[in-house]
């Protein structure tokens, strides 16, 4: 059976029952007393423009995150806030961060992530470790990490939890914004740097 979030509006159309919440509509279809999922119909992911800050700078490592034009915060500050005094999770957000100190010193090395997706996309989660906790990012290269934002992980695959999805979708289409920049030679990978994102405005 399909896990549905809390915040729900229930509408009854003769056997087929709407649960809506603010990523998706589930068709369900009334069957002798019981309800079975008809279609799943995911809603668009609305765009919103994001720009790239840096938050921490070592010679190992320059360390990024996102912040949308609404926030006063950046993705990663925003997960941090979520699990910090949160009793269920904060022991595995604290070995996210002491993975993330540990880059300080010795880059962001491929052997601290999982893959989420092709390779070619950058994306990745922390930590590798068993946990209760996912922190998506986009590791551009051993010495370029742009942290986003993430949350609890009680599904099999991230594609089945609407907000770790949208947060994966975020950084797919940010990376892909990139990407042609570089190409366009706009923005540039200078060792721990990121040269020509500090004015830009990235529609994700």
């Amino acid at each position: 059976m399909y896990g549905c979030k809390a915040r729900r509006r229930y509408r009854h159309l003769g056997e087929t029952i709407l649960l809506n919440n603010s990523k998706n509509t589930l068709i369900c279809v009334q069957l002798d007393g019981t309800f079975t999922i008809f279609v799943t119909i995911r809603k668009n992911h609305s765009m919103s423009e994001a720009r790239i800050t840096s938050i921490g700078q070592t010679n190992a490592v320059g360390l990024f995150s996102i912040i949308f034009e609404s926030d006063n915060y950046s993705e990663f500050r925003k997960f941090i806030e979520k699990f910090k005094d949160d009793a269920i999770h904060s022991k595995d957000l604290g070995l996210i961060l002491n993975d993330i100190n540990r880059m300080m010193d010795t880059g962001a090395l491929e052997r601290y992530f999982r893959y989420e997706g092709r390779m070619s996309e950058h994306v990745v989660a922390l930590p590798t470790r068993r946990s209760t906790l996912r922190l998506y990012c986009l590791r551009m290269t051993d010495n370029i990490l742009i942290v986003g934002n993430g949350g609890a992980k009680d599904t099999r695959t991230y594609e089945q939890d609407p907000e770790l999805n949208g947060y994966v979708i975020s950084l797919k289409k940010l990376d892909a914004l990139l990407q042609q920049e570089i190409r366009q030679g706009t923005v540039t990978i200078e060792s721990t740097e990121l040269i020509g994102v500090d004015d830009k405005q990235f529609d994700i």
